[in-house]
């Protein structure tokens, strides 16, 4: 049988080094080892059921490639399924696992990138159907002038109150330039138009 990736098994792992060992490789491993100072520690005692039923859990099986970490042999044997990978955010997020290790910021930052395109791959996706964005209601706006918006500011000692004057900018402006931007392609268009 082929070795099972430690995270995965039913039971605690046994070491493959000595608790010396690893103490001389790497500074400061073991100074939870104390069982005073882990809370935790009367159910990793040897002996003690976990209640599993099972080994190695049973994979589910991938409808198409999964992301990993670099770090890890293959995928969880469970995962999520709601959302594949799709267009540039996707390819941005295979990219991100398959470059970086998970402790590097550049794997956070492609990932947070990702998520910014695929927002907006959602946003011109909207336009296609019967029902786009509305960004007026969906930003919460509204709520301004239903929900006491001025009122819960003045005179209080809000965290948020010193960047609030560049909220509406961050929000509006790239609607605006997107409005701008069609209006520039629509009147090109129209040059272009044969007579």
């Amino acid at each position: 049988m082929a070795e099972i990736p430690t995270p995965y098994t039913s039971s605690t792992p046994a070491l493959k080094e000595t608790a010396e060992e690893l103490r001389a490789r790497i500074p400061g491993w073991g100074v939870d080892l104390d069982p005073a100072d882990r809370p935790s520690y009367p159910r990793e005692q040897p002996g003690i059921e976990t209640g599993a039923r099972w080994d190695f859990p049973e994979r589910q099986p991938e409808k198409w490639p999964r992301e990993r970490s670099v770090e890890h042999a293959f995928v969880t044997p469970v995962f999520g399924t709601s959302t594949p990978p799709k267009g540039i955010s996707g390819a941005l997020r295979k990219y991100a696992y398959r470059k970086y290790s998970e402790g590097r910021a550049a794997h956070w930052l492609v990932l947070i990138a990702a998520d910014r395109v695929d927002a907006w791959e959602s946003h011109l996706r909207s336009f296609a159907t019967l029902r786009p964005d509305n960004p007026v209601t969906e930003t919460g706006v509204l709520s301004e002038f239903s929900h006491h918006g001025a009122s819960s500011r003045v005179g209080k000692r809000r965290a948020d109150l010193n960047h609030q004057w560049i909220d509406p900018i961050l929000v509006g402006a790239p609607w605006v330039l997107a409005g701008l931007g069609a209006v520039a392609a629509l009147r090109t268009l129209r040059k272009h138009r044969p007579a």
